[in-house]
């Protein structure tokens, strides 16, 4: 088994969607950035690529790539588990916090859970996501953006030997 941990914040704006764990959150701002910026899903492909060792999101899908531009971090989450996938592993469990002032995310939670479940392949009961405010206090407690942390433990997958044809006795 590997253990990784990401984090990630990003403004907020006027005239952006606020997406949040691939579930649209009705809101006045959204988050800033190349992609839809979806920092729960970004801080989760951190802590999957820090559990296999391979980097960072920027080094995988950098901004500054016409490619990544208003993509959907659903799809980011998709590629990152492929390479875990190529590497042998599963997601076996992500704990997540998200750091907001507003919205209210506390209604959203289920449907966050079950997006991330159904991307990861693990189901909604190994995706935890907890919201919290930062009690006005700092950027995410005035309502200048919003960050999120996560921790993914991967599992091998099982290799299945085919028998010896000759087994030991």
């Amino acid at each position: 088994m590997r253990i990784g941990f990401g984090y990630d914040s990003h403004r907020l704006v006027p005239g952006r969607r606020f997406v949040l764990g691939g579930v649209e959150i009705p809101f006045e701002k959204g988050p800033e950035g190349h992609s839809d910026a979806d920092a729960l899903i970004h801080a989760i492909i951190d802590a999957m690529l820090g559990a296999l060792g391979a980097g960072d999101i920027g080094a995988h899908f950098p901004d500054t790539d016409p490619v990544w531009k208003g993509i959907s971090s659903l799809v980011l989450l998709e590629k990152t588990l492929l390479l875990a996938r190529q590497k042998g592993f599963f997601v076996a469990q992500v704990d997540s916090t998200v750091i907001a002032q507003a919205p209210r995310l506390a209604p959203y939670i289920e449907a966050i859970r079950a997006a991330l479940g159904k991307a990861l392949r693990t189901g909604g009961e190994n995706v935890s996501v907890k919201a919290k405010t930062n009690e006005g206090m700092g950027f995410t407690g005035m309502g200048e953006g919003i960050a999120a942390f996560a921790v993914c433990l991967l599992m091998e997958i099982e290799q299945r030997e085919t028998p010896s044809p000759n087994p030991l006795p």
